[in-house]
């Protein structure tokens, strides 16, 4: 039997496993190793982003407990988007023009933004650091760019994440999600998956931590997708050789296609989400096998399996999200899916009272199934989003639209 524990967790996980109430700053590392060693927990898998910047697996490994994520050096992948620019640079990694601007020289990215003419538009505005996925602004013109800039350099939305932006060409196309195992020698890609950033249907309104996804992707032909693999995800593995980073654990690479070529819009250090909740539920091989060879540097003899279905995940928001969230809304319809085959809800922003469970954060619940058709998968996910409610729910209707038409 596997006894599971999630820090900090939620009311799906209690389902499943003991959730604790230990943050997961720094300044908790001791209290979470500590935890580990009192219970002799085996094995440890980090999830967010921020304690793998941290150095949470540094932290792990100096008291020899086995974890599954990059250590502090080779998490500037997504730490430091700037990190990641040099990279592809210097490896010759198909990505985005960009020039790049520190706090104390905002009176020269101004003037750079003033020298770009009308047809430079859109442009994106990236802050350096960590922003929870919000700290990309794709500005449609000039005033939105210099406000994106003051925000960062001037109000300091991001804090330090902020210290640093990139200023890059804006380039039309789809976008793809790619994960792929690493073991520090060895890589594996997962199936492809597409999310949907922007908060409302047709791509419309603003950024957010993702508000759907689905897996595969039809629109990816095999020969682009040896091409996203040849052209960027290999490259990048032999450049961490090459830089002495040891990369273990879940490479996320954020890749947009505009006319048939693949450029890297962005890397993340860590499971995506949502993808993750598209991709997982077609695995045929037990995943915690393969994490635990991921952590152990041996991954050489993996191929993954995956069953035929088409996966659709839809994400129920909060009132408000993303500029902010209403917390405390009792959700309703819950029980409906408690045993459920067809339907998988995976908890987010909630939180447990007095035998209820209400919203707590920005994104609330990922609604997620799977089926032989696109078509079935989103009849079924859909009508799962239709029983499921809670004051101010916002959520997209096309999700996985465009691959059920395809």
């Amino acid at each position: 039997k596997i006894n599971l524990f999630a820090i900090p967790g939620n009311p799906g996980m209690e389902e499943i496993g003991e959730c604790l109430n230990i943050g997961t700053g720094p300044e908790n590392f001791k209290n979470i190793v500590d935890f580990v060693e009192e219970r002799e927990i085996d094995f440890t898998v980090v999830g967010p982003e921020a304690p793998l910047v941290d150095g949470i697996v540094d932290y792990f490994e100096a008291r020899g407990h086995r974890i599954f994520g990059p250590d502090k050096k080779a998490s500037r992948i997504e730490g430091s988007k700037v990190f990641t620019k040099e990279l592809c640079k210097k490896y010759d990694i198909p990505t985005a023009e960009s020039v790049k601007f520190n706090r104390s020289d905002y009176e020269s990215a101004l003037r750079y933004l003033h020298s770009l003419k009308e047809n430079n538009y859109p442009i994106v505005i990236k802050a350096d650091g960590l922003a929870a996925g919000k700290g990309v602004i794709i500005a449609e013109n000039r005033q939105q760019a210099e406000d994106a800039v003051e925000d960062c350099f001037i109000k300091s939305i991001f804090g330090n994440s902020g210290d640093s932006v990139i200023i890059e060409e804006y380039i039309k196309g789809f976008e793809v999600s790619i994960l792929c195992l690493c073991d520090g020698k060895n890589i594996v890609p997962m199936v492809l998956a597409q999310d949907y950033k922007k908060i409302f249907d047709g791509d419309e309104g603003k950024n957010t931590g993702g508000m759907g996804s689905y897996c595969p992707v039809p629109m990816v032909s095999e020969s682009l997708y040896k091409k996203i693999m040849d052209e960027i995800i290999y490259p990048t593995y032999e450049g961490f050789f090459k830089e002495g980073i040891l990369y273990k654990g879940i490479l996320y690479g954020g890749i947009i296609i505009s006319d048939d070529q693949p450029f890297l819009l962005e890397y993340n250090c860590r499971f995506g989400d949502p993808e993750t909740q598209a991709i997982l539920p077609r695995l045929l091989d037990n995943f915690l096998e393969l994490l635990i060879k991921c952590s152990e540097g041996n991954l050489s003899q993996a191929k993954l399996r995956w069953d035929g279905s088409k996966c659709v995940c839809v994400v129920a928001a909060s009132k408000g999200y993303p500029q902010s969230s209403s917390r405390g809304d009792e959700i309703r319809g819950l029980e409906n899916f408690k045993e459920s085959k067809d339907v998988y809800i995976f908890h987010a922003g909630t939180k447990k009272g007095d035998g209820k469970v209400y919203t707590n954060g920005g994104r609330v619940l990922n609604i997620v199934s799977k089926s032989k058709t696109f078509k079935n998968a989103r009849k079924k996910v859909y009508n799962a989003v239709n029983i499921i409610n809670f004051d101010g729910m916002q959520y997209r209707k096309d999700i996985a639209l465009r691959a059920e038409e395809k």
